[in-house]
C-alpha cells in the first residue's frame, strides 16, 4: 500500500467515526501522513541512514511510532500490564528497545510501512468502537510517569497524536538532511 493509499484509508476511518472520535482520528491521520511522506521515493538503505548528529533514521522512527501505538493500544485494552514495568527493565531490554530506532539487517522500508499501516488500522478500529473514552488505567511504573497517575483512553490517544507529530518533525529534518526534500514548504 502506498503512502497516498494509506492516507486515504486513514481519512476514511476518521469519517466513519463521529464527533470527538472523528476529530482524534483526523488529527492522528494527518500526523501519520506527514511521517510516512518523509519516506517517499527512498531506498531501504536511505531509510536506514542516520545523517544527523543523533541516532535516528527514518525507518527507525516509523518502527518506534508503530511500537508506541501498539503499546498504548494494549494499555487502553488491558491496562499497565500490557506495557510492563519500565523500572524492572534490564540492559538487554533497553538494547532491544533501542533497536526500534534503527533499520536492522533484513528489514525493508516496505515492511516497516506495512507494519505501521496494520497498527494504524488496529488503533483506528479501537477508537471507532471503544465504549468509553473516559475509561482509565493507572500508568505503568516508569521514571518518566507521575506516580499513581491514571490516563484515560482519550489522554492516551492525545499522547499518540503528540508522539507521532513529534517524530514526524524529526523525520522531516532527517529527510531534508538526506536530500533536501521537505514535507512542507
Amino acid at each position: 500500500m502506498t503512502s497516498d493509499e494509506q492516507t486515504t484509508r486513514d481519512q476514511a476511518a476518521a469519517t466513519t467515526a463521529t464527533g470527538e472520535r472523528a476529530d482524534l482520528l483526523e488529527a492522528l491521520a494527518k500526523q501519520r501522513h506527514f511521517l510516512r511522506f518523509t519516506t517517499r521515493d527512498l531506498t531501504d538503505e536511505q531509510a536506514g541512514l542516520r545523517p544527523t548528529a543523533g541516532e535516528l533514521c527514518l525507518g527507525g522512527l516509523i518502527k518506534h511510532v508503530t511500537s508506541v501505538e501498539r503499546g498504548w493500544v494494549g494499555f487502553i485494552l488491558n491496562g499497565p500490564s500490557a506495557m510492563g514495568d519500565f523500572t524492572a527493565m534490564t540492559e538487554a531490554d533497553w538494547a532491544q528497545r533501542a533497536d526500534e530506532f534503527r533499520m536492522l539487517p533484513g528489514e525493508t522500508l516496505a515492511g516497516v510501512l506495512a507494519a505501521y499501516a496494520e497498527e494504524a488500522r488496529r488503533t483506528d478500529d479501537l477508537v471507532a468502537t471503544l465504549p468509553d473514552l473516559d475509561a482509565a488505567w493507572p500508568l505503568p511504573k516508569a521514571p518518566w510517569f507521575e506516580a499513581d497517575a491514571q490516563w484515560s483512553a482519550r489522554r492516551v490517544l492525545m499522547h499518540i497524536i503528540a508522539e507521532t507529530a513529534q517524530h514526524a518533525g524529526h523525520a522531516d529534518i532527517i529527510r531534508e538532511t538526506l536530500d533536501g526534500a521537505k514535507s512542507m514548504g
